[in-house]
């Protein structure tokens, strides 16, 4: 042993200002992450509970007034562009949770021959990234006769190679014993996975979902190459348009608007943050 380590050994309290520092230098620097990463929100919420005279002052006394919501929830069909969000994100929510339940229960149970190739060619998705299959799709959904539709939005997501893997993963960790339990009992397969696995798979069930619900719901590029009308445009084309188009850059009422789309999922955060946490530890994602 060193003499320095003797000294720190002997004298304790002369090695622990040296700990308590890189305590205090890493939460200084957690704080400065969380200030900047929340500063776009915090001046979302200034401007849009002030006039538009206020929205860049930053003046202490500054009059408070809700009137740019109002303004903007009458200027766009927002109630409409909910309607289609909502319908979306849960169309396509329904069909991953049955589409990659049963890919999962197949990759993770099955034991074919060339399950694990197949399962790579799977994987092979998660290295694509949506835009590159934009015209691919647009053609698609024309052949089809579906453009401008919201099931047009959704079709191209129904099925994630994310959802699957995740799955599967969650499914190997089940003891076969179980399974044999089950299948003593006089259970099918399809009874086997919705009685043993899917009850034993919620926390991934939910952070998957979780995950799945806020990615479409801030989907904005595919969505805008393929509706047309204000029938099925979802919240992020509405709101681009209405930028853009109906209120240039009065930055109170846009701001106003950004808050109002953008709600649901902040309070959908702030009740189920630690649940999403806690189900992605459960689910082995590190």
């Amino acid at each position: 042993m060193s003499s320095t380590a003797i000294a720190a050994a002997e004298t304790p309290e002369l090695a622990a200002p040296r700990i308590d520092v890189w305590r205090w230098i890493e939460t200084a620097a957690a704080w400065l992450f969380g200030l900047v990463w929340i500063a776009p929100l915090l001046y979302a919420v200034w401007a849009a509970i002030h006039p538009t005279g206020y929205a860049a002052s930053f003046a202490l006394f500054a009059p408070l007034t809700l009137e740019n919501f109002v303004t903007a929830w009458n200027a766009a069909p927002f109630a409409r562009y909910f309607l289609n969000t909502f319908v979306l994100v849960t169309m396509i929510l329904a069909a991953q949770f049955v589409l990659c339940t049963l890919a999962a229960f197949v990759f993770a149970r099955a034991g074919f021959r060339g399950a694990n190739v197949l399962f790579a060619l799977v994987l092979v998705q998660l290295m694509i990234t949506p835009d590159v299959l934009l015209v691919e799709n647009y053609r698609s959904m024309s052949a089809l006769g579906l453009v401008d539709t919201i099931v047009a939005i959704g079709l191209p997501y129904m099925a994630s190679a994310f959802g699957i893997f995740l799955l599967r993963q969650t499914f190997k960790q089940v003891p076969l014993e179980l399974e044999e339990a089950a299948r003593v009992e006089g259970c099918g397969t399809m009874a086997i996975l919705l009685r043993v696995y899917v009850p034993l798979a919620r926390p991934t069930y939910l952070a998957y979902g979780l995950v799945s619900v806020s990615f479409h719901w801030n989907n904005f590029l595919w969505p805008l190459v393929i509706t047309n009308s204000v029938e099925t445009r979802p919240l992020t084309v509405g709101l681009a348009v209405f930028a853009t188009l109906d209120q240039g850059i009065d930055w109170a009422i846009i701001s106003a608007a950004t808050l109002m789309t953008s709600a649901p999922l902040l309070v959908g955060f702030l009740l189920f943050q630690r649940q999403f946490v806690q189900s992605f530890m459960r689910a082995g994602i590190k």
